[in-house]
């Protein structure tokens, strides 16, 4: 990822609800959710909605698929994954230590 990607991708994710739409589509895997199942769990109103994951999709933290009728939204993992590897690629510096405890707050992420 370069810098104009994981600008547009900071930028999407500093909102509230689109943070929490974001976190809600990585729980809910890769099955996603409709459209109306994530307004009533973020609390928002359609058409906010679908401005806020016009936002994050443009940004490459999620995708949708149509299914029937309905519009089903899942999370980008490998946008999710462009991301965070772009944070912590300058990170160690050499310095393995110092990343070391990200390593394992996503291992306890994994266990549970």
């Amino acid at each position: 990822m370069l810098l104009p990607e994981a600008v547009d991708a900071l930028s999407a994710l500093a909102h509230g609800h689109r943070l929490g739409v974001f976190r809600l589509l990585v729980r809910a895997g890769a099955d996603g959710l409709p459209a109306g199942e994530i307004a009533r769990e973020v609390g928002v109103l359609p058409n906010t909605l679908s401005t806020h994951l016009t936002i994050l999709g443009h940004a490459g933290l999620i995708q949708s698929r149509r299914e029937g009728r309905s519009v089903i939204y899942s999370a980008d993992y490998d946008g999710m994954r462009g991301l965070l590897g772009f944070l912590v690629s300058d990170c160690c510096a050499g310095r393995p230590e110092i990343c070391a405890p990200l390593a394992e707050v996503a291992q306890s992420c994994c266990d549970r």
